[in-house]
């Protein structure tokens, strides 16, 4: 038997094979932690508590058939709201679209509804997947399930804590410049940014679309691979031999190159770190190569890529917030408004400096097959200290690989003095995710806190 609450997608959807365990019970099972920890932690904006009932229902009556859609027909998910799904709200968490309902499903959760996945809800967001957190909208902010006063990261920040906290084995969110990796660090979960484009986005409300990534938020790097399977086939760039993600992902450490760009380590604060030295010296251990890797000025990389969101996203938004500036959080405005001040001149300045930055990436990983680099420079702070949230937008090594499209992927590795988790991230070649996630795969194995949890 298996414990519903804790298993992965890839455990549940073992156990439905065996009936070691079942749909309903499952659903079930998750229905009453969403209800013991909501509203709590907030990590939900819309639960779906019959229609996923009737689904696990379905479910269970294709495993005993032995017809199952798929390896993961039954398992709970949840969808950041910004994502569509037919018949129900999208909102982003946002007083601007409270009454939206969407007509279609998401390209993305149309292929989970076609794999038999159950949707469990809506998840929490920062308005727009941009400003937040904040405390003057409609819903309120996502909180830290390893401590409620804590920041749980963002935009993802609803996934994030659902699948830290037990409440969910994988929900889907988008990552514009981290958007997916700064809460699976803060919340102690594996989150995938593949390579720009490999996941559809149709469907999803765009904050950038040129920086826009889809991806899954999950217990186990083997889920992400099993997501990303199921996600990409038949995209442009899905694995050119035609295997899946999972074949190669046991295959170990043993000669893989990993660049480690010390520069970005070097402006960590001393926990996380020690935290990445011990990664370095246990994939070393294992027989990974280890080298020096330069990248470009991280402040200037991060620069052209907020020019480009700010200008992308202005241009979303900018009737409503000629209009209806009122009904946006105070920190969405304050984010999106600059955009109004960039020139085209600006926008193209940007992009010339990302082409540069795209081949100096390229160039670097010319001679490594993966790069190292921290998530997040500081350990999480609290969710009500705003200096300290501005501050640690800024100190994180994510954007970078938005800017240039690289995939990349986050996994915790340890956790600070507060009990809070450190997290690690990597990065490949573009649709190389097969030995990214191969390379991430050995460090999890070594550097394993999938057993640690939060106490709730």
């Amino acid at each position: 038997m298996i414990d519903p609450v804790w298993a992965s997608a890839a455990e549940l959807g073992d156990a439905y094979r065996s009936g070691a365990a079942s749909p309903v019970a499952v659903v079930q099972a998750l229905l009453a932690r969403i209800e013991k920890l909501e509203p709590g932690l907030n990590a939900f904006i819309r639960r779906e508590t019959d229609t996923a009932l009737l689904s696990a229902v379905e479910s269970e009556a294709r495993w005993k058939q032995g017809k199952p859609l798929s390896a993961i027909d039954g398992v709970p998910y949840g969808l950041k709201d910004v994502i569509d799904a037919a018949g129900q709200p999208t909102t982003c968490h946002s007083k601007l679209r409270l009454n939206h309902i969407a007509a279609h499903d998401a390209r993305v959760t149309g292929l989970l509804r076609q794999a038999g996945a159950v949707l469990m809800g809506k998840l929490a967001t920062h308005e727009f997947a941009l400003g937040g957190p904040s405390f003057d909208l409609p819903f309120p902010p996502a909180r830290n399930p390893w401590n409620r006063d804590y920041h749980p990261g963002g935009s993802s920040s609803g996934a994030g804590v659902a699948v830290a906290a037990g409440m969910l084995p994988f929900a889907l969110g988008t990552d514009t410049a981290g958007s997916i990796r700064n809460p699976a660090g803060a919340c102690g979960v594996v989150g995938l940014k593949p390579t720009y484009g490999l996941l559809p986005r149709d469907g999803v409300f765009p904050l950038a679309p040129s920086l826009d990534h889809v991806g899954p938020l999950c217990r186990s790097v083997a889920d992400a691979a099993l997501l990303l399977d199921l996600l990409s086939e038949g995209r442009p760039g899905h694995r050119s031999d035609g295997n899946s993600y999972r074949m190669d992902i046991d295959s170990g450490l043993a000669g893989i190159r990993i660049g480690v760009v010390q520069a970005f380590i070097d402006l960590c604060e001393s926990q996380v770190a020690k935290a990445l030295q011990h990664a370095i010296a246990v994939l070393r251990d294992a027989g990974a190569v280890i080298a020096p890797v330069d990248l470009p000025d991280l402040a200037f990389l991060q620069t052209v890529n907020r020019v480009i969101l700010q200008a992308e996203g202005w241009s979303i938004h900018a009737g409503d917030l000629r209009q209806r500036a009122g009904d946006y959080a105070a920190s969405t405005r304050k984010r999106l408004l600059p955009g109004a001040f960039l020139s085209a001149e600006d926008l193209l300045q940007a992009q010339r400096q990302r082409r540069r930055m795209i081949a100096a990436m390229q160039q670097a990983l010319s001679g490594v097959d993966i790069l190292l680099v921290p998530n997040s420079f500081d350990p999480i702070c609290r969710i009500d200290d705003e200096v300290a949230l501005q501050h640690g937008y800024a100190r994180q090594a994510r954007a970078p690989f938005n800017l240039t499209g690289h995939p990349a992927i986050a996994l915790p590795i340890g956790f600070c003095d507060q009990g809070l988790p450190i997290s690690v991230q990597l990065a490949g070649r573009y649709f190389d995710e097969a030995l990214l996630l191969r390379a991430a795969r050995g460090l999890e194995q070594i550097v394993s806190w999938r057993e640690a949890r939060p106490n709730l």
